[in-house]
């Protein structure tokens, strides 16, 4: 045996740190080469740390909820010798040519139990089967078997009055909870910081009249739906229109870089999605090239990734430019934080049908604002304000007759 140091990996282009989110083994255990040893949370995506060697996990160093930077030493394994490793690895070719099944690997990464969820289970004689996983791609964790046992141990046990008394509505709230700060609301928060504090923000915002859109798209939603198998969004024709417009005024598609301002040649559209209290930042990759349906079927993907915790570095890599589709809670103005080091960001409100004067009349209209914050190291208010007015034309242009879907 040789000892050995597990290194926090690179796990995207840009990522530098990793929070150890779980710890799928525990001092003792013993895997092979490439099995699964810890969950990482970084600021764009989950991932699985992979074991280096194959042998015995001798020293853990990073603690769940550690934020490790990349190249740093996570633990110690007494790795094999070699003809032990022939053993234990899995032919490299074969690993290449693996088939990722239909259900994007969940069924797969649930199968594949550390072996400190195998030890905890057969200790208690618990059914994996039965044991909700809640790891990268719906592997079960060693929280996940405890959190089962908990619940299987409550049921069987009598509540005492005092347990009863304590869980009355009329005792709910009485205390402060203390919320520790891990994971991706702790990303979020270092990120949003950063931004904050290095981007001088300014904002505008433009009314947009999108009658024309909402009735061509509400004709055709459902036959679409029903031939795509996706839906077809108001938030596609917006994040279409923004792509438009920022190969027309390519100084929006940019990023900061310190000594010099990088004008992007690709547009890449980031955009939000929400998992539970979670919230991820995926990539539309080349959306100035896809159609109005193309785009709706990458935010239809992205978003099932996001709930089934697939998606990986390379979905959340390379944005330049973000579009937020803040209207889905019903605002209607709002600021947005730019997505650092990207140049703006668009804030796509609530459509509201309302009162409009058309030609000294009144009539009812579809409306919606939307609000672009602007990094003003990059941009100024004449070019952004040039922006704004074409997105505008675009979508109060778009109808059945002008949309290619």
């Amino acid at each position: 045996m040789i000892a050995k140091k597990i290194l926090m990996p690179k796990l995207g282009e840009s990522v530098t740190e990793g929070t150890i989110n779980a710890w799928l083994v525990e001092v003792g255990d013993k895997v092979n080469k490439y099995d699964p040893i810890a969950e990482v949370m970084t600021d764009k995506v989950n991932a699985e740390v992979p074991s280096s060697y194959a042998g015995i996990i001798k020293e853990i160093v990073a603690k769940e909820g550690d934020t490790v930077s990349v190249g740093e030493l996570i633990c110690y394994i007494e790795a094999e010798d070699a003809e032990a490793k022939e053993v234990l690895d899995p032919p490299k070719e074969e690993t290449k040519r693996q088939i990722e099944p239909a259900d994007g690997g969940k069924g797969a990464m649930r199968m594949r139990f550390s072996p400190a969820v195998v030890k905890l289970a057969s200790e208690h004689g618990i059914d994996l089967e039965d044991v909700e996983g809640t790891g990268f791609r719906g592997r079960i964790t060693r929280k996940d078997v405890e959190r089962y046992l908990n619940n299987r141990r409550a049921k069987n046990a009598d509540i005492s009055p005092k347990i009863k008394e304590a869980t009355e509505p009329s005792k709910i709230g009485e205390k402060d909870i203390e919320i520790p700060l891990a994971g991706v609301r702790k990303a979020i928060a270092q990120n949003m910081v950063r931004a904050k504090q290095e981007i001088p923000h300014a904002w505008m915002t433009v009314e947009v009249d999108v009658t024309e859109l909402a009735n061509y798209r509400n004709k055709i939603k459902d036959e679409f739906k029903e031939r795509e198998g996706y839906s077809l969004t108001y938030f596609a024709f917006f994040v279409h229109a923004a792509a438009r417009a920022l190969k027309e005024f390519p100084e929006l598609n940019s990023t900061w870089a310190d000594d010099k301002i990088i004008q992007r040649h690709k547009v890449n559209i980031s955009i939000a999605v929400a998992k539970e209290n979670e919230l991820f930042v995926p990539v539309i990759k080349n959306a100035d090239e896809k159609s109005i349906s193309g785009i709706a079927k990458e935010i239809h993907l992205l978003a099932e990734k996001a709930r089934s915790n697939q998606l990986r570095p390379e979905d959340m890599e390379d944005g330049t430019f973000t579009v937020n589709n803040t209207g889905t809670f019903g605002s209607v103005s709002s600021m947005g934080i730019i997505n650092y080091p990207q140049a703006a960001i668009l804030q796509v409100e609530t459509i509201v049908k309302r009162p409009v004067i058309i030609r000294d009349m009144f009539a009812a209209r579809d409306m919606v604002n939307l609000s672009l914050s602007l990094d003003h190291r990059i941009l100024d208010g004449l070019i952004c304000g040039r922006f704004l007015a074409r997105v505008k034309e675009i979508l109060e242009n778009t109808n059945e007759q002008t949309a290619a879907i």
